[in-house]
C-alpha cells in the first residue's frame, strides 16, 4: 500500500490575493509563480520566486486558492509542508515562507538553513 503523498506547499489567503494581483498586472503572460531554493548567504540557502511562463517537465505543480505554483524539482525535499504567506508590517510588505524544514535563519533574514525532509520508511 502506498503512503499518502504529502502536499509540497500551501498558500495563505493573503498570499493568494497578492499573487493574483501580481499575475494580473504582469507585463507578460505568465501561468504562475516558480518557487525554489538556491545556495546563498551565511545560513546556506535562500528562497526564490519568479514568473513562470511555462511548466517544465519535472516541475511539481501546486494549485491552491486559485494560484498556480511551480516547484523546482531540486527544491521539493526542502519545501514539503511549507506555507507561502504575505505579511504586512509597519515597515514592509513581503512574501514569507513558513517552512517546517527550516532549522535557522541568518540575522539579516536573507538566508536560511533548511534540512531535506526525511520520509518514513514504508512498512
Amino acid at each position: 500500500m502506498a503512503l499518502p503523498r504529502p502536499k509540497v506547499m500551501t498558500v495563505s489567503d493573503a498570499a493568494a490575493g497578492r499573487l493574483k494581483e501580481i499575475i494580473a498586472n504582469a507585463d507578460k503572460e505568465i501561468i504562475g509563480i516558480r518557487v525554489g531554493v538556491k545556495n546563498s548567504g551565511c545560513a546556506g540557502m535562500a528562497y526564490t520566486m519568479e514568473y513562470a511562463e511555462t511548466v517544465s517537465a519535472h516541475d511539481e505543480v501546486v494549485e491552491d486558492k486559485g494560484v498556480k505554483l511551480l516547484i523546482d524539482p531540486k527544491a521539493i525535499m526542502f519545501m514539503l509542508g511549507t506555507e507561502l504567506d504575505f505579511e504586512t508590517t509597519k515597515f514592509a510588505s513581503q512574501f514569507t515562507f513558513h517552512n517546517p524544514n527550516q532549522v535557522s535563519a541568518c540575522g539579516c533574514g536573507e538566508s536560511v538553513a533548511i534540512e531535506p525532509v526525511k520520509l518514513a520508511a514504508q512498512a
